[in-house]
């Protein structure tokens, strides 16, 4: 039988990612950014008009370098991202624009300037690395695996994350609930370069319809509005609305509404009357005008021709809601996928970019003014600023604050292992806040299958607003929507306003959520566009949708960015057009996976035009009626996900928390991290890649870059040091090196200039210097100031000797031998840590300073209370490490690495583990590999087969010997091969303990914070348990000895606080003076700032003293 299999099937998998890699649409949209959306933004401006008169710059063409940096010596040199993360640098191209100054009309020459630099995202078109093969990425230290889809700015790597929004330019409409006087409402964002603005009618209790719109205060009838629109007449006003008379009757309310109001003059009077009061008549009508022209859905046009269009797209906006209100449509679900559209970094970086290009042009526009009026010629590159656009773009990439105060769009990129790295860059973030309990919106909705992961999603807070793209889901870019209206037209629709003049009924045609037509065939025009589309006459990323039921017939063509399409076989008569033949060709490397596209074999489809699809999950359920088929079911997950094994068995939060591990794991995060100083770097001493694998984590070769080790695991309750999601680990396991790892830290410093000629010095710093410490702190300095590789150092101990000059210039006195002093500000080890100095790299920063960076190694060997997990949510502490002759041991004499609770498989009912213990030990016994791609994986009858071969137990259970007394162990144990990851939450990063330390400032008591060697809260439960027990004495020296006690001088007169004189030997009341009769009182530092905060809100705290008993 030639029907395809399921190993077929992968195959078309594996060819996607060869093809697109993991971040392809991080990388499609910067590139497009780059070479389309700038220049448009450019264009955008296209002149800057200045108040000079008769003087303008006409803006030309942008062209980008490849990415440069200024050196401090004045030259221009290329940089590859290694050099800018080794010297802290941006890794941005230079932008020059031509431009042509235009003086009374006459146009002088063009010219080139620069204008500022833009970062560029590492590996896309612009970047040097995407045109080098693997081995010249070696070359020049990169790792050659690295996906990109990066920024890298000051030297740390950041990513902008996907933005999820509401589509813009769509109308959704709504049911009012409660008791608001409005019934029903539709909305639009009508969004246009650069600003969004929102539009709603909403429907009143009396059934007349009001608009309302920003810049213009309240609700303005709908009638009003069509009229100043430029649509005199009632009759006209029905007819852009609908052709239906049921739809026109529910319009007289409206009309009624705006009765009195006849000519269109009179309603742009109504309309101006709101924004200019007591203005004259023809003001009014003007700003009117104005209003509509800018600020009425400005995404159809902003000029005096569009005012139809606006008009037709109120209408439809009417239709739509009074369609609602008659019952013939539901409301609009905000949580389909249809209804969302995703921001990529190009999006996200554009609409920075226009931000920064506008204040530059007003920057520009400034200087040249000030310029031209001291003198005749000016020369426009010595009055461009280019730091305008530079340093808005650095900032906003460097602290994630952008446009529309959004925080957090950009973030440090995710090194823990490669499978975070790559998750980070698949991430998903939905701008809704966390603090109102979102129900709908956190939930997995249906139009996400095969676009979002359904697994991988944070716990807490976040839950359900942070998602994570699906294997095969990819991010349309948009194409232009002028030549799909014109074949829209060409197959005969029937342009809206000549439609509504014949008041012709028949299917609605919406381009892009805009209205253009009415078809009579809406099924002849749906077939013929999937048909052009399949026969490549229209582009892939055009989607076309016929929605009909009840008296609705709407056909919705999309070909806008940002909606999230998944591909899907194409399926004809029950037999799907991908055959073995084309399965060959893709594995001899004679296709391609594009070539799948182009010859229509496989298609893409939208959450829309899903709607429309039957979809058969395997080629044994085809049928007459489908038209799809799945590709491979699996594909539904995302790629944390489907690391787990036989992840269908698994109770779904287990995966959720499984899914959130794997990103946690320590293991090999790149090939070239001995080249890398990251901050914090965790590298695993031997990963291992898994012995029960799944198809998708060797397709995206995470096999070559692991995080974790393969354990021999038995389930058994062995002592009781196991309880609780403890594990108990073979000593002589670890003695050998399982589960070791290698901790690095990074520590720079700069030598800064200052203002006055003055700059720190790396050296060692003399005894005379103010804050100078122990001469023991700076052992190990070499002659340099710096320390040299391979000290061994310990938490406080130097590592750059640093001196800096006073923070306060005092004048030079004329008799003073001494200058000012200097500084200490020497780095040192962080306190309780110690380590090896592994490496000292000393190199010069953009300024031209001198930058020296030294990361520090440490061994981390496994001990009481790291954390370990499975790939299947069950985490857990070492409780105890056994030596090996202490350790149960089957027949053979294997001794597991690992013993874990049986109590906790019952309750999670993580069958997954189980099974993979079972084929772990399956493949281990017979080397047949054992996969466990989810609801594809190996058949679980297969393994015990398998396993009674090699004269094993089919159960995987073993009679073991308890390694302590020699007995036989009544029950059998389930004993197997799990792979177990090594988190990095270790107990040497968190355990913390004090006795004296660091206060406040500000109330003198202890620290908060490991990092600040902080103290441990005695908070107020604890307090209620001192007082509980009657522990007077033990609270008071809790609360008071040892947190801030201190002596306070109290007047007895009049009970304010006073002072002790030292010069004069006295005690002084400011208000009584010296005779006052003053008392040592003991109090809490924090109430003596109380008295005097009161005292400075004129507030007299008197404390009446009583004699001490």
């Amino acid at each position: 039988m030639n029907r395809l299999t399921i190993e077929d099937r992968w195959v078309l998998v594996e060819s996607f990612f060869k093809e697109k890699g993991v971040v392809r649409q991080h990388l499609d949209s910067f590139d497009d950014f780059v070479k389309n959306k700038i220049q448009e933004i450019v264009n955008e401006q296209g002149v800057i008009e200045t108040d000079l008169p008769g003087y303008k710059i006409k803006l030309g063409k942008l062209t980008l370098k490849p990415p440069t940096i200024h050196e401090a010596d004045g030259s221009e040199k290329e940089i590859t991202p290694m050099e800018s993360r080794q010297r802290n640098l941006t890794y941005a191209s230079s932008m020059y624009l031509k431009v042509t100054p235009v003086d009374n009309g006459i146009e002088e020459e063009e010219q080139e300037v620069y204008i500022g630099k833009l970062p560029i995202m590492v590996k896309s078109t612009p970047c040097v690395l995407s045109k080098m093969t693997k081995e010249e990425l070696i070359k020049s230290g990169e790792d050659p695996e690295d996906p990109g889809g990066y920024f890298i700015v000051n030297g740390s790597e950041r990513v902008v994350v996907i933005q999820e929004d509401l589509a813009v330019n769509r109308i959704l409409v709504d049911v009012m609930e409660g008791t608001s006087p409005v019934t029903h409402i539709a909305k639009v964002f009508s969004a246009t370069s650069g600003f969004r603005v929102p539009v709603t009618i909403e429907r009143m209790k009396g059934g007349d319809l009001q608009v309302s719109f920003p810049s213009i205060p309240g609700r303005i009838s709908l009638s009003i509005i069509m009229r100043a629109l430029g649509i005199a007449s009632d009759k006209e006003i029905v007819e852009f609305v609908s052709s239906d008379t049921e739809i026109q009757k529910s319009l007289i309310p409206t009309l009624e509404a705006g009765m009195e109001i006849n000519t269109v003059d009179d309603a742009l009077d109504y309309i101006g009357n709101r924004v200019a009061i007591g203005q004259t008549r023809d003001f009014r009508i003007q700003r009117a005008e104005q209003i509509l022209d800018k600020y009425l859905l400005p995404h159809l046009g902003t000029g005096k021709e569009d005012r139809k269009k606006k008009a037709l797209y109120l209408g439809q906006m009417a239709e739509k809601l009074i369609e609602l209100s008659l019952g013939r449509r539901k409301p609009d679900d905000k949580d389909h996928y249809a209804n969302k559209r995703l921001k990529l970094a190009g999006d996200l970086l554009a609409s920075l970019f226009r931000v920064a290009f506008k204040s530059f042009c007003r920057d520009l526009k400034y200087q040249l003014e000030r310029a031209k009026s001291r003198s005749r010629k000016v020369s426009i590159p010595t009055l461009v600023r280019a730091d305008v656009i530079t340093e808005r773009m650095r900032h906003a990439l460097a602290t994630g604050n952008w446009v529309g105060g959004k925080a957090g769009v950009s973030q440090l990129l995710d090194r823990t292992n490669y499978l975070s790295t790559v998750g980070h860059l698949r991430r998903i973030i939905s701008p809704l806040s966390r603090s109102q309990p979102h129900f709908e919106a956190r939930d997995l909705h249906s139009t996400q299958w095969g676009r979002l992961c359904p697994s991988e999603t944070p716990e807490g807070p976040n839950c359900g607003l942070v998602k994570n793209l699906a294997l095969m889901s990819f991010i349309s870019v948009g194409i232009d929507e002028r030549p799909i209206e014109e074949l829209l037209y060409e197959l005969e629709t029937e342009p809206i306003e000549s439609a509504r003049k014949k008041s012709l009924t028949g299917a609605k045609v919406i381009l892009n959520g805009r209205l253009i037509g009415i078809h009579q065939k809406p099924d002849l025009l749906v077939a013929e566009l999937r048909k052009l589309r399949r026969r490549g006459r229209i582009h892939h990323e055009v989607n076309v949708a016929y929605y009909n039921y009840g008296m609705i017939q709407e056909v919705y063509v999309n070909c806008d960015a940002g909606r999230v399409r998944r591909p899907l076989i194409i399926v004809d008569n029950g037999v799907p057009r991908l055959t073995k033949d084309h399965v060959e060709k893709l594995l001899s490397g004679e296709w391609t996976w594009n070539d799948l596209i182009l010859q229509s074999i496989v298609e893409y489809l939208d959450a829309e035009e899903e709607e429309n699809a039957y979809i058969s999950l395997t080629p044994e359920e085809l049928t007459k009626e489908h038209t799809h088929m799945e590709i491979v079911p699996s594909t539904i997950l995302g790629i944390s996900a489907s690391m787990i094994p036989f992840l269908e068995a698994n109770q779904s939060p287990r995966n959720t928390y499984g899914s959130a591990m794997v990103k946690q794991a320590l293991g090999f995060y790149v090939a070239n991290f001995s080249k890398r100083l990251d901050t914090r770097g965790h590298l695993l001493h031997y990963p291992q890649k898994p012995l029960v694998n799944t198809k998708p984590a060797k397709i995206l070769e995470l096999d070559r870059r692991p995080a974790g080790q393969n354990f021999i695991v038995a389930v058994l309750s062995y002592s009781g040091y196991n309880i609780e999601d403890a594990l108990i680990m073979n000593k002589s396991s670890v003695e050998r090196g399982l589960g070791r790892s290698s901790f690095f830290r990074c520590y720079e410093t700069e030598e800064r200039r200052y203002p006055g000629g003055q700059e720190d010095k790396i050296e060692i710093p003399s005894p005379n210097v103010r804050g100078y410490r122990t001469p023991e702190s700076y052992r190990y300095l070499g002659d340099d100031g710096i320390i040299e590789p391979e000290s061994i150092v310990q938490g406080g101990d130097v590592l750059i000797g640093k001196t800096s000059p006073p923070r306060f210039l005092e004048e030079y006195r004329e008799f003073e031998t001494a200058g000012p002093t200097r500084r200490e500000t020497s780095v040192s080890m962080r306190a309780g840590e110690d380590g090896i100095v592994d490496l000292v790299l000393i190199t010069e920063s953009s300024d031209g300073n001198k930058l020296v960076k030294i990361r520090v190694r440490n061994e981390r060997i496994p001990e009481l209370g790291d954390k370990f997990a499975s790939r299947h949510g069950q985490k857990g502490v070492i409780g105890m490490l056994v030596p090996q002759y202490d350790m149960p041991y089957t027949e053979e004499g294997i001794v597991p690495d690992l013993i874990i609770n049986p109590h906790a498989i019952p309750s999670r009912m993580t069958l997954g583990q189980l099974l993979e213990i079972l084929a772990g030990k399956a493949y281990a016994v017979s080397g047949e590999p054992q996969e466990g791609t989810a609801f594809c994986g190996a058949d679980e009858n297969k393994m015990r087969t398998l396993l009674e071969k090699a004269g094993f137990k089919p159960t995987g259970k073993e009679i073991m010997y308890d390694g302590r007394t020699g007995r036989v162990l009544e029950a059998e144990v389930f004993i197997g091969i799990a792979y177990y990851l090594k988190l990095h939450h270790m107990v040497s990063d968190k355990m913390h303990a004090r006795a004296r330390g660091p206060v406040q400032i500000l109330t003198r008591q202890p620290t908060e914070g490991r990092a600040r060697e902080g103290g441990l809260r005695f908070g107020e439960m604890e307090r209620d348990c001192l007082i509980g027990h009657g522990a007077a004495m033990l609270l008071k020296e809790r609360l008071l000895d040892e947190s801030d006690r201190t002596v306070v001088y109290i007047c007895e007169d009049c009970g304010l606080i006073s002072y002790y004189d030292r010069i004069k030997d006295r005690y002084i009341c400011p208000v009584c003076g010296e005779k006052a009769k003053i008392t040592r009182v003991v109090m809490s530092y924090a109430f003596k700032l109380l008295l005097q905060e009161l005292m400075s809100l004129g507030i007299a705290p008197r404390l009446k003293l009583a004699e001490r008993v």
